[in-house]
């Protein structure tokens, strides 16, 4: 284990690195930070932590970088995630607050992230196995033919037409609707096809071909919708960060065209707590010089999706992990009293 006055100093490196994008001496340390202790003593300190692989020396410079390593024991060892200020919070629930639906609310998250944090941002649409099920609306079109609308606790709404074997009066229409919701309203997706099994049965044999069509169409509803979708913005600000990335800057980007891979590194959807990936952690190789901060977030206690950003390892992970933290929980509030 680290003494307590060598993770001070480390903090002192990652702080001044992430800020000065220069390699840090222990001068400019003792300058800089109250360390209480001399040049001298901060020298032997910084030998300690790159004989043990927490900092390195790039090239031939005099001054110091942070490792993956050290970044990681940086990130462990937070005290605290920078809040945001009251003019920030203000600035988010303000900008959120005027989503007209699930689609504008997942880009203007995507937008948001990408200014606060100045990095590239990711949003994963909430996950239908996770969602539960609001309402479901029947809609008589023509006398076989009907339209099925799911909306979800997150917001989504899914239409599917229904064409019937035979004709369907408004009265069994509404009955068939009273009936559905009854059941499904209010419990998770993977509940729903269990109970609806024995419906048709508490219909009119005329009817019951009709009442199954409507219910293979919501379970097919359930399953067959493309869940794993993705919104990514701010790719533009990595060409900020263009000396962070050792060779060049492309694998990044061609990772970060990679659907799959962003999935991956957002991790398990139902795990809501902060994750920070940092450099070699991430398995795929492009994305061995970049950090990834997510957490999940949704509607009430449950995580129905992720939302992070990707960035240079160099990156200001109290102030990302912040706006990260405080955007998720926004988001949920919105899914929540959509």
């Amino acid at each position: 284990m680290l003494s307590e006055r060598r993770l001070q100093v480390l903090r002192a490196i990652v702080q001044d690195y992430v800020g000065t994008e220069e390699p840090v001496g222990s001068k400019a340390l003792t300058e800089r930070h109250n360390l209480g202790v001399s040049p001298a003593t901060v020298r032997n300190d910084m030998a300690a932590l790159e004989d043990e692989g927490f900092i390195a020396q790039p090239h031939t410079s005099a001054g110091r970088i942070p490792t993956d390593k050290g970044y990681r024991l940086f990130v462990d060892k937070l005290a605290g995630v920078k809040p945001m200020t009251a003019p920030e919070r203000r600035a988010i629930q303000n900008f959120l607050d005027g989503a007209v639906d699930l689609d504008d609310v997942v880009a203007r998250t995507v937008r948001l992230l990408a200014q606060l944090t100045r990095q590239v941002a990711v949003v994963q649409y909430p996950s239908l196995t996770r969602s539960t099920v609001r309402h479901v609306e029947l809609l008589s079109l023509a006398p076989a033919r009907v339209m099925l609308v799911l909306i979800t606790d997150t917001g989504r709404v899914e239409q599917r037409m229904v064409d019937c074997p035979a004709p369907f009066g408004e009265a069994s229409l509404a009955d068939l609707r009273a009936r559905l919701n009854s059941r499904v309203a209010g419990r998770r997706f993977a509940d729903v096809p269990r109970l609806v099994e024995d419906l048709p049965e508490g219909f009119d044999v005329e009817d019951r071909g009709t009442v199954t069509t409507v219910l293979s169409t919501l379970l097919e509803t359930l399953v067959e919708e493309n869940e794993e979708r993705l919104m990514i913005g701010g790719t533009a600000n990595l060409t900020r960060f263009g000396h962070d990335f050792p060779l060049t800057i492309r694998p990044v980007l061609e990772a970060l065209e990679e659907q799959v891979v962003l999935l991956k590194l957002l991790g398990e959807a139902g795990d809501s707590g902060m994750t920070v990936r940092i450099g070699h952690e991430n398995a795929y190789e492009g994305l061995n010089s970049t950090s990834v901060v997510s957490v999940g977030y949704g509607s009430g206690n449950e995580a129905v999706a992720k939302l992070g950003v990707v960035g240079p390892t160099r990156m200001d992970y109290p102030g990302t992990m912040g706006a990260v933290r405080a955007v998720a929980r926004y988001v949920g509030q919105i899914l929540a009293e959509s």
